[in-house]
């Protein structure tokens, strides 16, 4: 068990390291939002690479953050027994939760997008716009960010075994969301 404990260390670190990179990319996007409304506005003008550029950042930070999201338990939750449960109640039912729904899904996105992305690198796939960018960079987000939502997926359910088995103790107490 300490060397998968071990293990997710590594990739609790990578997914800091991209969540941390992400915080700066909101604020880039948010720097091109505030220029292409300048550009729009300001001079009468537009560019569809720049709103393009913008949606990009978007989907990066978005597909990209899932895993930093889930690292810190910021995913949606509907609680209805869960607080009610032991910490090493709730680590079961997250454990079975990523067992059952969230790794096959995440495996499968990720699986099936792979051709999508490879498809429209090959074939050059441009944006429909004028002056638009081309299409395969956003498309690979999608398996790379589910690969990472995966990954980090491995790591928590990883956790919540060992909290589930008694040999670590859980971070944080898990709070009822205020309704």
């Amino acid at each position: 068990m300490q060397t998968l404990l071990r293990f997710t260390q590594g990739v609790d670190w990578l997914t800091e390291q991209i969540g941390q990179a992400l915080k700066w990319l909101v604020l880039a996007a948010t720097l091109v939002c505030a220029g292409n409304a300048l550009y729009r506005y300001g001079f009468s003008n537009s560019s569809n690479a720049w709103l393009e550029v913008q949606w990009y950042m978007f989907g990066a930070m978005f597909l990209l953050g899932a895993g930093y999201a889930l690292k810190h338990e910021e995913h949606v939750r509907v609680d209805i027994f869960f607080s009610r449960l032991t910490p090493q109640q709730q680590a079961w039912v997250d454990v079975i939760g990523g067992v059952l729904f969230l790794m096959p899904v995440a495996i499968l996105i990720a699986w099936l997008s792979i051709p999508m992305v490879i498809n429209s690198y090959n074939i050059h796939e441009m944006s429909s716009d004028a002056g638009g960018l081309l299409r395969w960079p956003v498309k690979l987000l999608i398996p790379l960010g589910f690969g990472l939502l995966a990954l980090q997926g491995v790591s928590e359910i990883i956790k919540k075994l060992a909290i589930a088995r008694g040999v670590i103790q859980p971070g944080k107490a898990y709070e009822k969301p205020v309704q």
